[in-house]
């Protein structure tokens, strides 16, 4: 055990024959620099890195409060077909903050798909789930289209046609005395299940779902 400890070799510098060592000292100079340069480093990255990472992450925790709009008078819509309305999806920020919604009443002939029970009004947003470009409601042919790259939704919104990745994305609606209300929006896949809005392009059928979760902060009801 003593041999053992002898081969050891010891903490202090000036046993170790280490140039300029004196007396008491466990830690080289060298290294006591290299280190200081390396916190200095690493400290100095920090400065500009938080700031930016807080920036860009940030508003995805911060989370919306739930924003209800009147866009007009049960007497307005009809439950064959859709009435475009303006909306404003992001207050404060003028014209820029408006889009167009498709809204006509719940067809119970129409609107089979078990999600829609207890929904009142329909309302079809006009953003491409391909790349966002708007999409313009054809009454003649009942299909939505886009005529950036050829994009086609039936009456419900889900694609027939062209690359968007899933159906037309849609809001929720109410009814406040005559008044038709319309709230926050929702992303659905191919069989009009329901999701936290998601951005154009990615999918939420099979893995789409997974590999396209929803932001931490996106609206719920």
């Amino acid at each position: 055990m003593s041999d053992k400890r002898s081969k050891q070799k010891s903490k202090y510098t000036l046993d170790r024959n280490i140039p300029g060592a004196f007396e008491g000292e466990t830690v080289t100079r060298r290294r006591f620099m290299t280190g200081t340069a390396h916190t200095a480093g690493a400290i100095a990255a920090s400065a500009f890195a938080l700031p930016a990472l807080g920036f860009a992450i940030g508003p995805i925790f911060k989370s919306t409060p739930h924003h209800w709009e009147v866009v007009g008078t049960e007497g307005m819509f009809t439950d064959t077909n859709y009435v475009p309305v303006v909306l404003t999806v992001a207050p404060n920020i003028g014209e820029a903050g408006k889009t167009t919604v498709y809204v006509r009443k719940f067809n119970p002939e129409l609107d089979t798909d078990p999600y829609d029970k207890g929904t009142p009004y329909i309302a079809i947003s006009s953003r491409c789930a391909h790349l966002g470009c708007p999409v313009r409601w054809v009454d003649a042919a009942e299909r939505f289209i886009c005529p950036c790259h050829g994009g086609v939704y039936d009456l419900l919104g889900r694609r027939v046609g062209g690359p968007p990745v899933r159906p037309l994305d849609r809001f929720y609606t109410r009814v406040a005395g005559e008044s038709v209300e319309v709230g926050p929006r929702f992303s659905v896949n191919s069989e009009l299940k329901r999701f936290s809005p998601r951005d154009p392009g990615e999918p939420l059928d099979g893995i789409g779902q997974y590999l396209y979760p929803s932001r931490p902060g996106a609206q719920k009801l």
